[in-house]
């Protein structure tokens, strides 16, 4: 399956010039094809390739998620991109060379190579932002997430070097600390901890957790809908991903240290809520709910339980797809109002209810209402979190109730109120649009019924 995968993004490139976007999509769909086919066929359990391929129901679920969000990127563009003729092949390129780093991202067994494609992403969200951004304030956003992201992925480097090549087997560094440890040198114990704070720190700054996150409300704002979808869906799942796989391989014991970071996830998602509510950017509204949601996926993980991993393996999947499918509806908002002020675009519901109906959608679906994955997610990381300590229940509930408000606030904030006299005729609504609304949807509720999919894998 993932060499019929690797090969059918590999022949796109010997297509002809003028068919180039359209044999994208169609080779995209087929690939996502084989992924969804895998999943609901199969029962699925790890395998391993080669020395440097194994893939498991996580990796194949995020390879799925990979493509399929590469898909409804290039349809989301489909005008803005190739019906104006914004280089539209350059784009096809730069879509397809990532889609490459990601496939190969999430199925490489060596940390060498996984810590290479982990960085090696960033060039192609970068040449979607600075290449294809709204303002020239891009090449700030730009600098912003290479600064934040470079800077904490430079020690995890130095750390994988240390500790060996290859992800199941590399316990030499780590071992050493651990025995260490436990004979009681307290020096070796704060070394073992802060190598595996520098660890962690690369895939913290990636998520993004509160207090490192500045540089994704920037690079959302001035990306294109593609650059945001991808970074949404997609990039920040790498730092989920990555955290998982340093748990499993280097056998990372929550400690008392860890619990600063899940205190700070806990109440940054808190916090990242109540921020929601100062937004009149409605692309910087759900760029802020994506973090608080993040802050949840972490919690899940840090829970160190079976429940709270499978619960974070399906807010990163659920996630993927509400939040890509949030920003295009925000891209075609864009579209019809010329502005993204929450003040000013007031009155979809009069002029345009199709689009509204699918802003009510994927609102509730990112309030986790049923039957999306969001909900089973967090019904599975919340009694994980809490039998962790009775205390987190308050920060919880805040965050699940204000979940909803903000969800609410930014659907009645877009489509009620009187009609704006500036919108564009309800004429330019396509079919295209409709379709990849439609995309969005089916695997954010379908995929429910494969969710004892990720439980039997933990």
């Amino acid at each position: 399956m993932l060499k019929m995968i690797m090969l059918s993004l590999s022949l796109l490139f010997l297509c002809s010039f003028d068919l180039f976007w359209y044999i994208s999509i169609w080779g995209l769909s087929i690939s996502s094809l084989f992924c969804i086919l895998n999943i609901f066929m199969n029962q699925f359990s790890f395998s391993m390739y080669s020395e440097y391929i194994s893939i498991d129901i996580m990796s194949i679920l995020l390879v799925f998620l990979s493509l399929w969000i590469s898909l409804m990127m290039l349809m989301a563009s489909q005008f803005s991109v190739k019906v104006n003729n914004n280089y539209s092949f350059s784009f096809c390129i730069v879509v397809l060379v990532l889609n490459l780093i990601l496939v190969n991202t999430f199925c490489v067994s060596s940390t060498i190579m996984f810590y290479f494609l982990f960085e090696a992403s960033l060039i192609p969200t970068l040449m979607i932002i600075l290449g294809w951004g709204y303002q020239p304030e891009r090449l700030q956003a730009g600098m912003y997430m290479m600064i934040y992201t470079i800077a904490a992925s430079l020690p995890l480097l130095f750390c994988l070097l240390l500790g060996g090549n290859s992800m199941f087997n590399s316990y030499n560094v780590f071992m050493v600390f651990l025995m260490l440890k436990y004979n009681g040198f307290l020096f070796f114990q704060y070394t073992w901890l802060l190598f595996t704070l520098i660890v962690l720190l690369a895939f913290l700054v990636k998520l993004p957790m509160f207090f490192v996150h500045l540089w994704l409300p920037k690079a959302h704002v001035e990306a294109p809908v593609a650059g945001s979808m991808m970074l949404a869906a997609v990039l920040l799942k790498l730092g989920g991903y990555g955290i998982i796989r340093m748990y499993q391989y280097y056998s990372i014991k929550l400690v008392d240290l860890f619990l600063l970071i899940v205190f700070l996830s806990l109440w940054g998602g808190f916090l990242t809520s109540i921020i929601c509510f100062y937004q009149v950017d409605f692309k910087s509204l759900i760029a802020y709910s994506s973090i608080g949601h993040m802050a949840l996926m972490l919690l899940g993980i840090f829970s160190n339980t079976s429940w709270g991993w499978s619960g974070a393996m399906l807010m990163m999947i659920s996630h993927g797809f509400c939040s890509s499918a949030l920003f295009s509806l925000a891209n075609l908002t864009y579209e019809k109002s010329f502005t993204r002020s929450l003040f000013i675009s007031k009155g979809l519901l009069i002029v345009i209810p199709f689009l509204s109906l699918w802003w009510f959608l994927f609102c509730v679906i990112n309030m986790a209402a049923p039957p999306s994955l969001n909900l089973v997610g967090e019904l599975m990381i919340y009694p994980a979190v809490i039998f962790s300590s009775k205390y987190y229940i308050f920060p919880l509930l805040g965050m699940s109730f204000l979940a909803a408000v903000y969800n609410m606030y930014l659907y009645s904030g877009i489509n009620h109120g009187g009609g704006p006299k500036f919108i564009k005729s309800f004429s330019g609504f396509k079919d295209l649009n409709i379709l990849m609304l439609f995309l969005h949807w089916i695997p954010v509720n379908f995929l429910v019924m494969k969710s004892e999919l990720i439980i039997m894998w933990l």
